[in-house]
């Protein structure tokens, strides 16, 4: 790690726990928080998304939160160019960032200073948008394309097929300034995060939130078509009893963090740690660079 005042990566999938240690060790090293995740970063999915409220963030700043409306576009260029505006920021604060998600384009766009350009290939568009969810998905298995978090949103699986060639355009080796870990929980135990999670994502009143989304945006908007708000959906048409929502939930998340585990785990300079483990490596790292 270069000299100053370090950039503090702390990836992991859904409900592996990398908040509360991010929020823990921003309140011991002066520290501020932004968050590479591409659900939080919309206005008013708050509690389907698991966004951290103003009690959690128990004054520490956080930042990539409710920066656009649902469905407003908002690329992996877009959180690298902000993302980088708020390192410098919070470094001439004469504070600690901390870059903490489980989006792994979002993490991998600054520290490999992804070049984002190009004019998109408006025929292979064309090509694409003329195919079904299934033939979009066995198009990205046949070309190893990794499918997003959002998998059964067309516009999102369509846009990960347009970045392929963005791994050609990115440096070797991750920033200099950097310190990267990942946050490693057994299976088990990490399910049974999801599942407690879930439970608490309907004592929060999702529902709630999922029928003022749907009646604002519509229900087949950016706003209504990932995480839970489909299956809330359900819930309120009755297709599903509150207990076969939450099943489904945690079903889904489960899936998601494979899938986000399956991301991060390309990324060779990750130090996977417990959270435990993560909190003394870091603590330790930055108490030296204080």
């Amino acid at each position: 790690m270069e000299t100053g005042l370090p950039l503090v990566v702390i990836a992991g999938p859904t409900a592996s726990g990398k908040t509360s240690l991010a929020i823990n060790l921003a309140k011991k090293f002066n520290g501020e928080i932004i968050c590479a995740d591409s659900r939080t970063i919309y206005k008013g999915m708050d509690i389907g998304t698991a966004k951290p409220s103003l009690d959690e963030r128990q004054g520490i700043s956080h930042w990539g939160l409710d920066l656009v409306e649902p469905g407003d576009r908002f690329t992996a260029a877009d959180f690298k160019q902000y993302a980088e505006q708020k390192i410098e920021e919070i470094r001439s604060r004469g504070h600690t960032p901390f870059l903490v998600g489980g989006t792994g384009l979002y993490i991998d766009s600054v520290l490999f200073d992804y070049q984002f350009g190009g004019e998109v290939d408006q025929e292979l568009r064309a090509q694409l948008e003329k195919m079904s969810i299934e033939e979009l998905h066995e198009y990205c298995f046949k070309n190893s394309v990794i499918l997003p978090e959002n998998k059964l949103n067309k516009r999102y699986v369509i846009r990960v097929i347009e970045r392929k060639s963005i791994s050609e355009k990115s440096k070797n080796a991750p920033r200099g300034d950097s310190i990267i870990v990942g946050i490693a929980t057994e299976k088990e135990q990490l399910r049974t995060q999801i599942a407690a999670r879930t439970e608490q994502l309907f004592e929060d009143g999702v529902v709630e939130e999922a029928t003022r989304l749907g009646k604002k945006y519509g229900w087949d908007s950016e706003a209504s078509s990932g995480n839970i708000y489909p299956i809330a959906k359900r819930y309120l048409e009755k297709e599903l009893t509150l207990a076969e929502a939450k099943e489904k939930n945690t079903t889904a998340d489960w899936r998601l963090a494979k899938r986000q585990l399956t991301w991060l785990r390309r990324n060779p300079y990750i130090k996977w740690y417990s959270l435990t483990g993560a909190n003394t490596y870091l603590s330790n790292l930055l108490a030296k660079a204080r």
